[in-house]
């Protein structure tokens, strides 16, 4: 939702806004700050999941058969598991209640592609229960989505219009991006912890499975807090160079 050559190109334009000369823009230090941190976070996550699902679980459970037994567990009859092509593309969509499962998890039979299933089935269960995080993020999407692509046009008018009021908005705007991320934080710990307590409690994996399982999804979640940390270092990249300035 955020970062890209939008984002780039706004930048450039507070280089000769701000007065810093083209190649200088100490605040430039946060964005490569959030970069590092997401690449190590995306790294340790591939090579993690790369690593167990290479795992083969005992009890022979594709992530779909898994799935399933965790959805009927939860008492859960009303939503479909399909499969959707690419790489670690699984989600759950609440909206037409469908449990999406991509092709290295749909029917691997491994111990990262069972857990990766149960993380799922965790949002389904989280939905079910009426779980108010997930209810408030769900609530924060349209707003998010609005904010993060309106924030730059605004911030570009306030640029050119030297208005700090459209500036200001920019910033609001954005930082309703940064909050749909810093919320999504307890929504994917918690689908986690309930994976794993599944898993456990239905006898789907055994002793070492759920210590290897718990690599995977905590691997996972460093994506999400990588994500939340450069989201909120660029809000406050945008504060520095634009928040409260004075014309002169």
């Amino acid at each position: 939702m955020v970062g890209g050559q939008k984002e780039r190109y706004i930048m450039l334009l507070a280089y000769y806004y701000r007065g810093f000369g083209y190649y200088w823009d100490p605040t430039y230090i946060l964005i490569l700050i959030g970069v590092v941190i997401s690449a190590v976070a995306s790294m340790r996550v591939r090579t993690t999941f790369n690593k167990y699902s290479r795992v083969r679980n005992m009890g022979g459970l594709t992530g779909a058969q898994a799935a399933e037994q965790i959805l009927r567990g939860a008492g859960i009859y009303d939503v479909s598991i399909q499969r959707v092509a690419g790489n670690l593309t699984d989600h759950y969509d609440p909206r037409n209640k469908t449990l999406n499962l991509s092709d290295s998890v749909y029917s691997a039979a491994s111990v990262a592609a069972v857990g990766v299933a149960a993380h799922e089935c965790g949002h389904a269960i989280q939905h079910q229960e009426g779980y108010a995080p997930l209810r408030f993020r769900s609530m924060l999407v349209p707003a998010a989505q609005f904010g993060s692509g309106a924030s730059w046009l605004f911030i570009l008018l306030g640029i050119f219009m030297s208005a700090q009021p459209l500036l200001t908005i920019g910033i609001v705007l954005f930082s309703l991006a940064v909050l749909f991320q810093i919320v999504t934080l307890p929504v994917e710990f918690n689908a986690s912890s309930r994976a794993l307590a599944a898993l456990d409690r239905q006898h789907i994996l055994y002793g070492d499975e759920i210590r290897d399982t718990r690599k995977v999804l905590s691997a996972a979640a460093l994506t999400y807090v990588a994500g939340a940390a450069a989201a909120i270092l660029q809000l406050l990249r945008l504060i520095i160079l634009f928040g409260g300035r004075n014309d002169d």
